[in-house]
């Protein structure tokens, strides 16, 4: 086990893209237990955020960390805390997570209980839509790590639930979606009630100007860790860009679920209602599809997701607030109904697929009054993608192809684009 400037200068070497070589999770100076979790979870070698985030957070500095989706941040932020706890009197509430979403934070748990299935720590989720009491007699009966949506955590201080007296550790997991969502109030009058001397985790997707400020309220003399630029997608991602008029994307969406591979498909959608207009029709058209999104029941949620985790449903349509909870490695096909207004949020969606050095498919229906969300897509990510109309769908408005075009380049492997007169892979 290094000590932490030889953990700090392996995390280094990580910006140098040496990790791959040099780095493992025990040179970063972790300790058997979570050595052994992390094993049995099945990784050998840490992503990026892993081997620059956890050195600074084992030495007690606070830390910001921004990355794409799917890079490790929840392992970058739960294995030091971890560490951390180990030492010290045990169920008293000494380490709180911020989630912005019930699935989030159930997601958050479940790793928290695999990489510490070896130490004696005590784990609860806190969150809005299900019952108070068995949350209250989990947190009466004590316990080491809460990791709470903020209005559900707010509920329960306010009824004298939670004592934070004793907190040494707090993390705001994608903070940016927090923010998004309305939570800025709720969070900064949890960073009000919490002892200022703590240790803070910061972590967010992106860093916007409201993220950057609430990071300079919460955090001191942090180590800052940005991974990749914010306006990459994954490696390995095909996009592909269907001109459609509004009313027949649903038909044309059903089509093309007809003649790709039956790989797991997100399709995202802008409004809830969206999702379930969706989700109907291409019900209807024989597909295996559920919606998900936070006008759902807890449990119908939580069924969904599950029956989308373990294949028994091929198609899951949800809103982007929704899917921050979705961590399902093997999705091949991600499927923008709606071109997001926010260019940055087209990065986290397709950012869905591809993961793990897989391949994917990104497929955006764009109609003519999307034009202009999608070129600043473009813009964000500095390349540009041609525009292609699957006949028979033809839009009213033919669009133009960007002006110098730069054709992106494909990922190695052959194309998972539908191919004329194909079928349906069973």
């Amino acid at each position: 086990m290094t000590d932490g400037t030889d953990a700090t200068r392996y995390a280094y070497a990580c910006r140098e893209e040496l990790y791959l070589m040099e780095i493992s999770f025990q040179s970063l100076g972790l300790v058997p237990e979570l050595l052994r979790a992390v094993d049995q979870e099945g990784y050998t070698a840490p992503t990026p955020i892993q081997c620059e985030a956890i050195p600074p957070a084992l030495e007690g500095r606070d830390v910001v960390g921004s990355a794409q989706t799917g890079t490790g941040k929840t392992a970058a932020f739960l294995l030091p805390i971890l560490q951390r706890l180990m030492a010290g009197p045990h169920g008293k509430l000494r380490a709180l997570v911020l989630a912005p979403t019930r699935e989030l934070a159930e997601q958050v748990l479940n790793s928290a209980r695999a990489y510490g299935r070896h130490v004696d720590l005590k784990s609860v989720a806190v969150y809005g839509g299900v019952r108070m009491e068995p949350q209250t007699r989990a947190l009466k009966a004590g316990v080491d790590i809460v990791i709470a949506t903020p209005g559900r955590l707010l509920d329960h201080m306010g009824r004298g639930h939670v004592d934070a007296s004793a907190l040494e550790l707090l993390v705001l997991d994608e903070a940016d979606r927090m923010l998004d969502m309305g939570f800025s109030r709720d969070v900064h009058r949890i960073l009000d009630s919490l002892p200022s001397q703590r240790q803070t985790l910061f972590f967010s997707a992106t860093i916007s100007g409201d993220v950057d400020r609430l990071a300079r309220r919460a955090l001191k003399d942090y180590a800052a860790v940005e991974i990749g630029r914010r306006t990459e997608a994954a490696e390995g991602v095909e996009h592909v860009l269907v001109a459609v008029d509004k009313p027949r994307k649903r038909s044309l969406l059903a089509k093309l679920l007809k003649v790709l591979p039956d790989d797991r498909t997100l399709v995202f959608t802008r409004t809830k209602h969206g999702a379930d207009v969706v989700a109907h029709h291409l019900r209807r058209e024989g597909n295996d599809v559920a919606a998900l999104h936070g006008g759902k029941p807890q449990g119908v949620r939580d069924e969904a997701l599950g029956r989308f985790k373990n294949g028994k449903t091929r198609v899951l349509v949800a809103t982007d607030v929704a899917a921050r909870g979705i961590d399902v490695d093997d999705i091949g096909l991600v499927v923008n109904y709606d071109v997001p207004r926010d260019p940055e949020v087209y990065i986290h969606r397709v950012g869905r697929t591809a993961r793990a050095g897989a391949q994917g498919i990104a497929m955006t229906l764009m109609s003519p009054d999307e034009w202009t969300s999608m070129s600043d897509v473009e813009k964000l990510m500095g390349r540009t993608f041609s525009r292609e109309v699957v006949p028979g769908f033809e839009p009213a408005v033919m669009p133009m192809q960007p002006a110098e075009m730069t054709p992106a380049p494909r990922p190695q492997g052959p194309s998972l684009r539908p191919r004329r007169g194909a079928s349906r892979r069973r």
